[in-house]
């Protein structure tokens, strides 16, 4: 057992030893509620052999100091747990508190403590707690009350503002799949509203388009005129460190609105797609597992997006994979929207608009859907990753076999009979660091049933064999195959790439895998494009990579020789200093840009998405 992103120790003896509730329980409360819930371990506390565990003799008391505490409206915005969520542990006779702290579905988001969102509201990332910024808070607020986005009615817009061509093809498309609805008999105003894209309001009598409408048909300018930061982009790769071969964004070429966009991306992205020989009646079937997933993924990360968020719609093809990028976290708990049954869309109008054209589905069975068809083809599960500190989702379908016979024939050759001899959890673990370039416990879990105590002992164990080597801590430890360090290849490049926190660095920032291709040559991998730039890097950066703590002057003076010279993001620090990006930005960031000491690359947009952080002149010795 060690501390991680889902667990946190806390010895909680307080001052008389005999047991107390730590303030710090709180906090640690909030975060995991915020983010994908966790175990809160009272008695214990890690150490560099272990952990030790302490007796806590007045645990009642401590637990009831619990529930009185979460049944304060002062103390705590709402109560998640029930009676079976905190549980009295005995190891070696000592006596602990076991607290299972579940995810906090997004009506009870934020869960703060105190009586100040904005101040009292924690998220989780890697082993720490740490206080969210007042916009995040804000954005959390705002999902809390908006059930659906896209069914506000914009002034001073209307039928000019839509691109005729495409409001016209989707009524015929929509008249050829259903061609006894009533709808077709409706004018085009009336079959507008009919599928949300227009509405009046019957209190103040105001009636023109809904942003579903606008989204969904507007001309170029127009969306843009309504949203500022909408932004859709296809691209497509031959391989994965090069330039696009082939791009569709919003240049004013086409209409720019999602249906177009839709009908344009699904044919880039089926395009060369293997159709087996298959009849269905007298007909043959044009359509495999494969083009249905994709046009689930696409249609879900339409309907899905946040387009009141910085970042494009982004859809990536590449001979090895496929992904997909939207602007807003998930409204639904990872684990449910895989599972499926449940459905919680951000944009109902549009999910209705597609629908009715036989596109995506309502009954919360996307997901399910993609997960099912990928397996179909024996290919790795599918990859979906919530960005907290950028508010975006990312999905990846890799076209890469679960154990590809290639991949177990090198593995053999190299390692010849020590890899034979290895049971199955640690072949595949091994399989997967190979094909992927590095493997972390949370990957593990997606491509394997297997116990998670059992993946431990497996990763574990390949490390004491010398058969991978492992770097990070906690949940963001991650393992390599030796002479093989994910960060010494290509970046953008390898078949993949896993990282400290399940796929953060395969994806990267938005400027990785799955940014535009403008601002490659800004993005980590061309900044390092050589191993002995790395290694210059990763030298300056060891005073604070190798330890767990080091002094606030020792992180300071690393930050200033890293970015002397060159701007280095958010992202590059913490992977060359092995620190949360939320702790580095709070803590040393903020404070230095404040100072003076380091300057943003994009002074007038500190959000930017491509955000970089250079020292000021003069400043290298901490003057």
């Amino acid at each position: 057992m060690q501390e991680g992103f889902d667990v946190e120790l806390k010895t909680a003896l307080g001052k008389t030893k005999m047991g107390e509730v730590p303030g710090s329980f709180w906090e640690t409360y909030s975060a995991m509620a915020n983010t994908e819930g966790g175990f809160i371990i009272l008695g214990a506390e890690e150490a560099d052999n272990g952990v030790i565990f302490h007796d806590l003799p007045d645990h009642r008391k401590v637990i009831q100091d619990i529930w009185n505490s979460l049944n304060n409206p002062n103390k705590v915005s709402v109560n998640l747990l029930q009676n079976h969520d905190i549980k009295l542990t005995s190891i070696d006779g000592k006596n602990g508190i076991l607290v299972q702290v579940p995810q906090a579905s997004r009506k009870q988001r934020p869960v703060y403590i105190g009586q100040n969102p904005l101040t009292g509201t924690y998220r989780r990332n890697n082993e720490g707690d740490y206080r969210c910024p007042p916009d995040l808070v804000k954005q959390m607020l705002g999902e809390q009350a908006n059930d659906a986005r896209d069914v506000v009615i914009l002034e001073h817009y209307g039928f000019d503002d839509l691109d005729p061509e495409s409001f016209r093809i989707y009524r015929r498309q929509f008249s050829n799949r259903k061609p006894d609805h009533p709808f077709n008999e409706c004018d085009d105003r009336e079959f507008l509203r009919q599928i949300g894209g227009w509405a009046r309001d019957r209190q103040t009598g105001k009636e023109g388009l809904t942003l579903a409408g606008l989204l969904m048909f507007g001309k170029f300018r127009s969306i843009l005129d309504g949203v500022p930061t909408y932004i859709v982009d296809y691209q497509e790769r031959e391989t994965p460190d090069n330039r696009w071969i082939d791009r569709v964004t919003i240049d004013g070429s086409w209409s720019g609105n999602l249906y177009d966009f839709y009908r344009i991306a699904m044919k880039r992205l089926t395009t060369d797609l293997k159709v087996p020989f298959q009849l269905k009646g007298d007909e043959r079937v044009e359509e495999t597992p494969v083009h249905e997933a994709l046009r689930e993924a696409l249609v879900n990360t339409l309907i899905h997006a946040d387009y009141s968020g910085n970042c494009s719609i982004l859809v990536v093809k590449r001979p090895d994979l496929f992904g997909f990028r939207n602007p807003g976290l998930m409204r639904l708990p990872k684990a449910e929207a895989i599972k499926g049954g449940v459905s919680d869309c951000r944009n109902r109008n549009l999910q209705k608009m597609f629908q009715l054209i036989g596109l995506g589905e309502q009954a919360g069975s996307g997901f399910p859907k993609i997960y099912r068809n990928w397996k179909l083809q024996h290919w790795r599960e599918p990859m979906l990753e919530e960005r907290y500190e950028s508010n975006q989702t990312v999905f990846i379908l890799k076209m890469i076999s679960l154990v590809p016979e290639e991949a177990i024939e090198e593995l053999k050759t190299e390692l010849g009979d020590p890899f034979s001899d290895l049971g199955e959890i640690e072949q595949l673990a091994l399989v997967t660091a190979h094909c992927e370039g590095c493997v972390n416990h949370g990957r593990l879990k997606e491509v394997t049933k297997e116990h998670p105590h059992d993946i431990t002992v497996a990763l574990h164990g390949l490390v004491e064999k010398g058969l991978l080597m492992s770097e990070g801590s906690g949940r963001s430890t991650f393992y390599y195959r030796p002479g093989h360090h994910p960060m010494e290849g290509e970046m953008f490049g390898a078949p993949g790439i896993c990282s400290k926190s399940s796929s953060e660095h395969l994806l990267g920032s938005s400027e990785h895998l799955l940014g535009s291709s403008e601002h490659l040559t800004e993005s980590f991998e061309h900044l390092i494009a050589s191993s002995e730039h790395l290694d210059t890097l990763r030298e300056i950066a060891r005073p604070v990579r190798s330890v767990r703590k080091a002094s606030r002057k020792v992180v300071e003076a690393t930050i200033l020789r890293l970015c002397e010279g060159r701007y280095l993001t958010l992202d590059n620090l913490a992977g060359l200093l092995n620190r949360s990006k939320d702790s580095l930005r709070n803590h040393y960031i903020n404070p230095m840009l404040e100072d003076g000491r380091i300057e943003a690359r994009y002074k007038n947009v500190p959000t930017h998405p491509l955000q970089g952080y250079r020292t000021v002149a003069g400043m290298e010795n901490g003057e």
